[in-house]
């Protein structure tokens, strides 16, 4: 193409010509990311720690824009999905009505399932910071996952109780794709270990009272403790910040007050656990301890704990970072490519996170685009200065299958 046009209308002894280069295109004006996620429902407290934290790394972004000379900035759309599937894939139906194909969330698994043929169909980059169903690890598609998927928290956890003496467990879970995948994990590990994991009590997403699967659960433990004693049971409890309500149901049972309690991702750091006092009172008596996948610990992380400590008022969730550095990475990814197209973006998104330690640390994608692994982080409800409190109480080291437990 260069050359027939230098050759036109040059004569012998005439100066060449060159045509001009096109003028420069690149991003201009409001350039905006959308975000969908539960600030109400069964993630409710998660969905504001997560909100906050991309808030601030939007303004930091354009901060940064600023300083650069940049002539565009970064504009942060965000939606409520109530914790809700159906509502998630509304909210993104309108985002992408709008012209939005840059997307952080959902948080929850069954939210994701069940708007990924969209996100996939309208080719819509999603960055979820908390989906974690094993099944939901698909290469190639537009779902990427700045977290692990549950094989390793399903590790974690069973190396956990294992270690704690417990040999029999009953688990009671949130009958979804990410209860269903996490619950699966654990048990298959748990039983490779040479635990027994017991029939247990599913329940469905949107049950609102729980005494017949409080009953049921505390018939199971009952007959586990009569054979094999108190120290060798526990029930491992899968579930989001419902786990509150539930735990109005168990505490008037006496056998579930008398065995250890284990969580997951899905509750630690809830703040319905801390503030609700029946919870807080059950959470503590049972030792209820929770795993979630670590950020590292960093300059980085500590000014976004503050931040979003002192915004809310309660430590944050590890997703809460994992949302901040989603919208670095896709900002990022946007300076690189200068255009507002999910696929461009997505091809220069593994050379930017090669690049980038984030506040959750470094984020290395496995073939699914999920983070390749992580450590988890045990969280328990201690009273400290007469306030039921989430601490960190040990971590477990995915390189080694082994738990370090803080000192006190």
């Amino acid at each position: 193409m260069i050359a027939l046009i230098i050759g036109i209308g040059i004569g012998v002894g005439a100066a060449p010509y060159f045509a001009p280069p096109p003028a420069p295109t690149g991003l201009t004006g409001e350039v905006t990311i959308g975000a969908i996620l539960p600030l109400t429902g069964d993630l409710g407290t998660f969905g504001e720690n997560n909100k906050v934290a991309a808030e601030i790394a939007t303004a930091e972004v354009n901060e940064f824009l600023q300083s650069a000379g940049a002539t565009w900035t970064l504009k942060l759309v965000v939606e409520d999905t109530g914790t809700n599937p159906t509502i998630a894939l509304e909210k993104l139906t309108s985002l992408n009505a709008k012209g939005i194909k840059l997307v952080i969330g959902p948080m929850s698994s069954g939210e994701v399932r069940n708007i990924k043929g969209y996100t996939d169909a309208n080719k819509i980059l999603l960055i979820s910071p908390s989906s974690t169903a094993p099944d939901l690890a698909i290469p190639g598609d537009y779902v990427y996952r700045f977290c692990p998927d549950d094989t390793i928290q399903g590790l974690a956890i069973a190396r956990v109780m294992y270690d704690l003496g417990v040999r029999h467990i009953v688990t009671v879970w949130r009958g979804d794709a990410w209860g269903d995948g996490l619950e699966r994990a654990a048990r298959e590990r748990f039983e490779v270990l040479g635990g027994t994991a017991h029939e247990g009590v599913r329940y469905a997403p949107e049950a609102k009272e729980f005494s017949a699967e409080a009953r049921k659960l505390a018939d199971q433990v009952d007959s586990l403790v009569k054979s094999f004693g108190p120290d060798q049971v526990a029930v491992y409890f899968i579930a989001f910040e419902e786990a509150a309500l539930f735990f109005t149901y168990t505490q008037e049972y006496r056998t579930l007050r008398g065995v250890r309690w284990f969580g997951s991702d899905g509750s630690a750091n809830s703040a319905k656990l801390t503030e609700e006092a029946a919870a807080a009172d059950f959470s503590m008596k049972t030792k209820f301890l929770n795993t979630i996948f670590a950020a590292a610990k960093s300059a980085k992380f500590s000014k976004l704990n503050d931040q979003i400590y002192a915004e809310l008022g309660r430590t944050p969730d590890t997703y809460a970072f994992a949302s901040y550095d989603g919208i670095w990475i896709l900002a990022l990814s946007l300076i690189a490519v200068q255009k507002y197209d999910a696929d461009a973006v997505i091809a220069v998104m593994p050379t930017v996170l090669n690049s980038y330690f984030g506040a959750s640390g470094l984020i290395t994608l496995n073939p699914a685009g999920d983070r390749a692994s992580a450590d988890y982080e045990l969280w328990e409800i201690l009273l400290k200065e007469g306030k039921p409190t989430w601490s960190s109480v040990g971590i477990y080291v995915f390189a080694t299958d082994t738990v370090s437990w803080a000192t006190a």
